[in-house]
């Protein structure tokens, strides 16, 4: 259902990662992008049993940034620059592909011999054009340089972009807000229209928006330019992402996001070929679909 303030509703397909489900929200068939970002999904919340974990093996990306949130448990990050970091809950992970980089994401050895929760959001931001082809980075910010403020009974916790009177250090290569939201009963949040491409993704809980009720694993995507208070209507945790609409079409295709169909293609080429970097000590690999 839409209305005068809600231009669409977006809802998660699962989708198998190799040791669990995740539910997908971008891209969908109605919608690739708000803002910057082209891919949501929701990892979790799931419990591996002793002796199972979570094993993403080397693969590569291109023309985009990746960003990770945990809200539960801990994920082991390596990558093709040499970067072995480990994050946790309230932390930020910072991924720019640019030209190419190559990581794996796994459960932490101190992890493996107890049994391991895990649960989060990873979302992936399409770089503009003129970034496309950056050298790869990666920026990891620890949870106190994060910033949270309390608005009217709502917790919110300033992942990437600025508002409420705060601004995350977070890197950004576009206007981008990126935010977690925790309300209480009882609690308001005001949204202005000032960001042009908006959408709430309702994690546990239930919102009202414009007179709907809003449930877990739907993405609300607001219309352009329009002033909306966000009712809970329980105890519910949320995100809240948007941004400026990206500069052109964006092809996306496995983990590869480009402006042409040729830049992909000498992206396959390239990863099949083993022309992209390794992780150091890692042998492993995603091979490249054949679909």
């Amino acid at each position: 259902m839409t209305t005068a303030a809600i231009a669409d509703v977006l809802t998660t397909r699962s989708r198998d990662v190799g040791d669990f489900d995740v539910r997908r929200a971008l891209p969908s068939a109605r919608r690739k992008l708000i803002g910057p970002f082209i891919f949501f999904d929701q990892m979790g919340p799931v419990t591996f049993e002793d002796g199972q974990a979570m094993d993403v093996r080397p693969h590569p990306h291109i023309g985009l940034a990746t960003v990770t949130w945990l809200t539960e448990g801990a994920l082991r990050h390596q990558d093709s620059l040499g970067v072995d970091q480990v994050i946790r809950p309230g932390e930020v992970n910072l991924m720019t592909a640019g030209r190419g980089i190559v990581h794996s994401e796994r459960t932490p050895a101190e992890a493996r011999d107890v049994g391991a929760t895990m649960a989060g959001i990873q979302t992936w931001l399409a770089l503009p054009r003129a970034l496309a082809e950056m050298e790869p980075a990666f920026d990891h910010y620890p949870a106190e340089a994060i910033p949270s403020v309390e608005i009217d009974g709502v917790q919110v916790t300033l992942i990437m972009g600025s508002g409420w009177g705060v601004t995350s250090p977070v890197k950004t290569y576009s206007e981008t807000l990126y935010a977690e939201l925790r309300c209480g009963v009882g609690s308001t949040l005001a949204l202005d229209g000032g960001v042009a491409e908006r959408a709430i993704y309702v994690l546990t809980g239930a919102l009202e928006i414009d007179g709907r009720r809003c449930e877990p694993g739907e993405m609300i995507v607001l219309e352009t330019g329009t002033s909306i208070d966000i009712l809970p209507l329980e105890a519910t945790h949320a995100f809240l992402i948007g941004g400026a609409p990206i500069d052109g079409e964006r092809i996306i295709w496995w983990n590869f996001v480009a402006s042409t169909a040729e830049r992909l293609e000498q992206a396959k080429a390239d990863w099949k070929g083993g022309r992209f970097p390794q992780v150091p000590n890692d042998a492993e690999y995603i091979p490249l679909p054949e679909r």
